[in-house]
């Protein structure tokens, strides 16, 4: 079920950018008067269709569910000279640069709105996400010599308001990128006034985190991880080892060992890295503090053995609900479709000169892999996914490549620069050399989901 799972909401997710992708290209070829003989969503033999409209357009389903197309009149692949003259002024390389342009131009830009709109409704509907509370910082990190120590509120990097932890970890990944520090407004506990707040700014160094720290988790190599509630036990297990030591539902743990718990999931670890090892806890019970010996029973999954006292413990960070306004929203997403273009871009050039490893670059497994996550996480987490490879579709169709649009797009702007077009050899020989590019990209992006698999 989980394999059909992933399968279904990948072929429903590369359905709409398809869709999206090629309406864009059908609907401004239909504004700018060009003739549209086919709509194919799927590559290949046609396995279904009908027609429509007062052109009679073939609209179809093909037995390749991998990409689409639009078929407009064209004198380069059919024989126009027997067609009406009506038709003629209709057939798409008698329209000026700029239609060609517009038409080509199209099925990025209804990819990039895709995401916007996306975004847009995400924000104004509300999405549920961790604040950007830190759990407490590790010696020897940046985040501890910025002066971080945990319990921090993240209110602002560089200026810029953050309310989120993913707006958070999305802004310091595009400073990290450019090497520059990041200025950060921190609200501390103030530990004289009960409910009381400190602000601070600091500044985190962000120049010492290497190429794959970057393909990694940098927030963990920067000593940043995500605030946990405090250990405070919930529902006790009958006869499980917490019950028989003497541990209650409500109890705060202190120290494990003499050493001090900071949250939950600081309790959590202890627990499983210590299978049958007698633990001396202290905490606090109805304001008084107690001490007590639990032995962790032994539990074995997969070969590993993990240590379990069948308490519970919360775990769940602090959630915020984040919504926005109708216009306010339109303009984060704006901001978020430009920034994370922007960011692909940057991670593709520095793949080309080497500073970014090749392997970051993904296929369909892994992309149906993810598909297949978030859908199971939930909606909010799909349309999310849904936006950003949207975006992803939009930046790789510009990439000045011959076949795909962006290639397309160097022509057209080279016949407006020289006021002639492209000659038909050389449109020949760099459609190969486009061909072999991306057969190229395919078979690394390939290897990379294989060997994904494989770890």
């Amino acid at each position: 079920m989980t394999l059909l799972h992933t399968i279904v909401a990948f072929i429903v997710a590369l359905g709409v950018l398809v869709v999206v992708h090629e309406l864009g290209h059908y609907w401004v070829a239909r504004w700018c008067g060009v003739k549209v003989l086919r709509f194919s969503v799927g590559m290949g033999k046609i396995v279904f269709s009908r027609r429509f409209g007062p052109d009679q357009t073939e609209w179809a389903l093909s037995a390749l569910p991998f990409g689409g197309y639009v078929k407009m009149l064209d004198a380069r692949e059919q024989d126009v000279s027997k067609l009406p003259p009506q038709d003629l002024a209709r057939e798409f390389t008698r329209q000026s640069v700029w239609k060609r342009i517009a038409i080509v131009a199209a099925g990025p830009l209804a990819n990039f709105l895709l995401a916007i709109a996306v975004f847009a409704g995400l924000y104004i509907h509300g999405i549920p996400e961790p604040a950007p509370r830190l759990r407490a910082v590790p010696e020897h990190t940046a985040a501890y010599e910025a002066g971080l120590r945990g319990g921090e509120l993240i209110t602002a990097v560089n200026g810029e308001p953050v309310r989120i932890w993913s707006d958070m970890r999305w802004k310091l990944l595009r400073l990290a990128i450019e090497k520059a520090p990041a200025r950060l407004d921190a609200e501390r506990p103030d530990p004289n006034v009960a409910g009381g707040k400190l602000l601070d700014t600091v500044t985190l160094r962000l120049d010492s985190l290497s190429t794959a720290d970057l393909e990694a988790d940098f927030l963990e190599k920067l000593g940043m991880d995500l605030g946990r509630p405090k250990p405070v036990l919930g529902k006790i297990l009958a006869d499980g080892p917490a019950m028989q030591a003497g541990l209650r539902e409500g109890d705060l743990i202190l120290t494990i060992d003499g050493s001090p718990i900071k949250d939950g999931l600081a309790f959590l670890e202890k627990i499983r890295s210590s299978p049958g090892q007698p633990l001396e806890i202290t905490g606090i019970r109805n304001h008084q503090e107690f001490s007590l010996t639990v032995t962790p029973e032994r539990q074995e999954k997969n070969g590993q053995s993990f240590g379990r006292i069948k308490a519970e413990v919360a775990l769940a960070p602090e959630m915020l609900v984040n919504s926005d306004p109708p216009l306010q929203a339109l303009g984060k997403a704006v901001n978020r479709t430009w920034d994370t273009s922007t960011l692909t871009l940057k991670m593709l050039g520095k793949m080309l000169v080497g500073e970014v490893s090749w392997k970051n670059i993904t296929g369909p497994i892994t992309i149906a892999d993810y598909a297949g996550q978030t859908a199971r996480v939930g909606l909010i987490s799909y349309l999310t996914f849904i936006a950003f490879i949207s975006i992803s579709l939009g930046v790789m169709n510009l990439l000045p490549i011959p076949v795909l649009d962006g290639g397309l797009l160097l022509y057209y702007s080279l016949e407006v620069l020289t006021g002639r077009t492209i000659p038909e050899r050389f449109g020949e020989i760099a459609q190969r050399a486009g061909v072999g590019i991306l057969m190229t990209l395919m078979i690394v992006a390939v290897f990379n989901d294989i060997l994904r698999l494989m770890s």
